[in-house]
């Protein structure tokens, strides 16, 4: 067997790879785009939502998850535990210990095992962590974070929350971003000034009941809908990843086209000296 038959070998083996890789990226290519056309639902939320507050015009309203002063601050980390989006969770880590420098006595709350796991490495303690995102789904463990924030915003044990996650800012560009998520005092005033309000309405229930109601339902929605952008971002980070993997792989393909050829015309060489040696011999 010369040696350009064993390299024939490696080009297949190296081929079929290049193909593999190019399926997994058309995959994420497609995720990509199928999820970022599902982004109008949550549009179509927060229109709805802004219209309700039309009605009744709740900036004074005082209620703990929309106004509240205590100094206790809570950083939720999400990460992604899809493949091939190492480099974005790391970066997502990273920004949440930025938050961290700026308030030192804020603890961790993490979202997915890759999160939990990058966090512990570091030193870092975690106040409590859902790594079952994946069995359980997105919108249940939404409601559930949800649930958790809001039961300790209103004993007292928590004020200030800070997300980070992953930002899928279009379909290159992926980075870590931090935004306040409690207590959401922007989301009442910002919600009332959109519209114009009605001049009467009827309130049968309490203001702050229903202050508190809406922020409870706002926040359920943000944080699904924080949920299905990291999974965004995790898509277009795999399509980068899988395209930068790719044009290595080709690069390889390349060289060892190059090899086998070169293999091929030094086996081509050395069959021709032997018969060239064994034809001189014999006419000795």
């Amino acid at each position: 067997m010369g040696k350009a038959s064993k390299v024939k070998v490696e080009v297949g083996e190296v081929r079929e790879l290049v193909d593999l890789i190019q399926v997994l990226k058309d995959v994420a290519d497609m995720k990509y785009h199928a999820m970022a056309a599902g982004k109008v639902k949550f549009n179509r939320f927060n229109e709805s939502f802004t219209e309700f507050f039309s009605l009744v015009g709740y900036s004074t309203v005082q209620h703990p998850l929309v106004n509240n002063s205590s100094p206790n601050s809570v950083i939720l980390v999400i990460s992604t535990e899809r493949g091939f989006v190492g480099d974005l969770n790391s970066r997502v880590v990273a920004r949440a210990l930025e938050e961290k420098e700026k308030n030192p006595q804020a603890q961790f709350v993490v979202v997915g095992k890759k999160g939990v796991m990058k966090l512990e490495s570091m030193g870092q303690k975690i106040l409590k962590s859902w790594e079952d995102v994946e069995d359980r789904g997105l919108y249940e463990v939404a409601v559930d974070i949800k649930t958790y924030l809001v039961k300790e915003v209103m004993e007292g044990r928590m004020g200030k929350v800070t997300l980070v996650y992953p930002w899928p800012k279009d379909f290159t560009v992926t980075k870590p971003r931090a935004v306040k998520l409690l207590p959401c005092e922007d989301l009442l005033p910002k919600q009332a000034q959109t519209v114009e309000s009605f001049r009467q309405v009827l309130e049968e229930s309490d203001p702050v009941d229903m202050t508190g109601y809406l922020a409870d339902l706002w926040l359920s929605s943000k944080i699904y809908e924080i949920f299905f952008d990291t999974n965004l971002a995790a898509a277009a980070a795999q399509s980068q990843q899988l395209d930068n993997s790719l044009g290595k792989m080709r690069k390889e393909r390349d060289a060892v086209k190059l090899k086998y050829r070169k293999a091929k015309r030094n086996d081509i060489d050395k069959s021709l000296r032997e018969v060239f040696s064994a034809r001189m011999m014999v006419t000795k």
